[in-house]
């Protein structure tokens, strides 16, 4: 298969990408494995017109949108390495075939590690999240807990004016030096988390547990995909790849969109599905942007 522009990740960033190639009639191939950031969301939040929607049925009305367009193809398949020869970009695909590609553009997001605690991984993306943004309105008025010294501060700002009340459990970290109080503080490392009473029971290596509606916490981000690694593109200090304003990476050709990416000026990704789509639409824009260049 040749294609124009091989889009890698089905997440918003790789949606967005492919229906704007596809109003130019650019000849475009998504590669959609099933795998997403967002899966363990009920709802996402903060998007315009879409506030509260599942991910899911975003994600098939996004495909049915995109059906629309002849040039675009999407293909349930999962990209297993990525190589640059010359002008173009031959990926092999888990399905023993090949794609080659005039530019691409990786969309493949990234993963998150979070704190060894038991039971954290169960909550996450229900009663835990990252993004007070997204997910603490639905938890006005209640106690909200949020785990880690070192965001303690930052958490505390953002959460102060929706929770009623707010606890800060360091599991063992240091409170940064900018913090300054406003929250009950336990420090003892942090055993187990647990659905309890509509919210999470968080039980502690010394005293009595703490009951909070939700917790709120920073994961560390690590690279979903290994295309970064394999193209040897420049990343930021955050372990996301460094792009331009259009999504250009130190790749001639290769573009990146969506929370694996981030410009330099940024401390780290801005995870939303608003951001991710418009970082999709600029490298797209660039992709066949470079194209026209090259007269193709």
């Amino acid at each position: 298969m040749q294609t124009d522009v091989a889009i890698v990740g089905g997440g918003p960033a790789g949606l967005q990408a492919a229906l704007t190639l596809g109003r130019i009639h650019r000849k475009a191939v998504v590669l959609d494995d099933g795998t997403y950031r967002n899966a363990a969301v009920a709802h996402m939040h903060n998007v315009l017109t879409n506030d509260g929607r599942p991910p899911a049925d975003y994600r098939a009305a996004a495909h049915q949108e995109l059906a629309a367009y002849d040039s675009v193809t999407v293909l349930r398949v999962r990209a297993d390495a990525i190589e640059q020869t010359g002008d173009s970009f031959r990926l092999r695909l888990s399905d023993g075939s090949e794609l080659t590609a005039r530019t691409l553009v990786l969309a493949t997001g990234v993963r998150d590690e979070l704190p060894p605690i038991d039971g954290l991984g169960a909550l996450w993306g229900d009663l835990a999240a990252q993004c007070p943004f997204c997910h603490a309105h639905e938890f006005s008025g209640t106690r909200i807990g949020v785990i880690g010294g070192e965001s303690a501060a930052h958490y505390a700002a953002m959460l102060g004016p929706i929770a009623s009340e707010l606890v800060v459990l360091t599991n063992g970290e240091p409170l940064p030096p900018t913090w300054r109080g406003g929250a009950q503080v336990r420090a003892e490392p942090i055993v187990s988390v647990e659905p309890h009473a509509g919210g999470v029971r968080v039980r502690l290596a010394a005293g009595e547990p703490e009951q909070v509606s939700v917790l709120f916490l920073r994961p560390t981000l690590h690279q979903s995909a290994p295309f970064a690694e394999q193209l040897g593109l420049e990343l930021n200090p955050s372990g996301c790849v460094r792009v331009d304003e259009f999504g250009r990476t130190s790749t001639p050709r290769a573009y990146a969109a969506g929370d694996l990416a981030h410009q330099p000026t940024f401390p780290g990704p801005m995870a939303s599905v608003v951001m991710a789509q418009a970082m999709g639409q600029m490298a797209a824009l660039g992709a066949h942007s470079t194209l026209m260049e090259a007269g193709l």
